[in-house]
């Protein structure tokens, strides 16, 4: 999993509120078990016409100014629905890094951490002016601090966050759950030699 220390990127804002799995990436994408190529069905529905190929025009992610954006702005609830993890893979293929929400979905929530999205909870008041500052403002801008748990403003306006302290470190050194588990290689092995001296019987190869 890519490390997050600090990102300074575009910001999009999309103005929905109880923003579902189903609409962050439909079921008829569920099929593949690999993490990367959803970016192309993040938001289908909206993104596209109903021939499933045409950019409709008006989805704020196909406008021009939005190009490249890493910092998605969103309402509450943000990834409500299913639990699937396709959902955060899609957000991340398609360039994601960070969302900016009142909420989360629980789940949703404890899904982008386990790949490298970063779920940032912040008060109504500072998700409303992002919503009005990033709409007036061409190629409008954040920075983010993971280490000081800070979001630096256009004007220098900083805005500080809570997180989990081990939901922090893993994402600053880029941990999942098999990194987690890879971590300690050296005691499972330790573990394993001991049992093969103690219990032979068990890795026994004798029908």
């Amino acid at each position: 999993m890519e490390p997050f220390v600090t990102l300074e990127a575009l910001a999009v804002s999309l103005d929905r509120a109880n923003v579902d799995t189903d609409a962050i990436i439909p079921k008829q994408f569920l099929k593949t078990i690999k993490r990367t190529g959803l970016g192309v069905s993040l938001f289908y529905d909206w993104r596209y016409a109903s021939d499933g190929k045409t950019p409709n025009p008006e989805f704020i992610l196909n406008q021009d100014r939005y190009k490249g954006a890493r910092i998605l702005v969103a309402r509450q609830n943000f990834g409500s629905g299913s639990s699937r993890e396709h959902a955060p893979w899609a957000l991340l293929d398609y360039g994601f890094r960070a969302i900016l929400a009142p909420s989360f979905a629980d789940i949703f929530y404890n899904n982008c951490f386990k790949n490298g999205i970063l779920p940032v909870v912040l008060g109504d008041a500072q998700i409303d002016r992002l919503f009005t500052e990033i709409p007036k403002t061409p190629g409008y801008r954040l920075n983010i601090d993971l280490p000081e748990q800070s979001i630096r403003l256009p004007d220098n306006t900083r805005w500080s966050f809570d997180i989990d302290p081990f939901r922090k470190k893993c994402l600053v050194e880029g941990l999942d759950d098999i990194g987690l588990t890879l971590a300690y290689s050296s005691d499972i092995a330790s573990y394993e030699n001991r049992l093969r001296r103690e219990a032979p019987w068990l890795f026994s190869t004798n029908a």
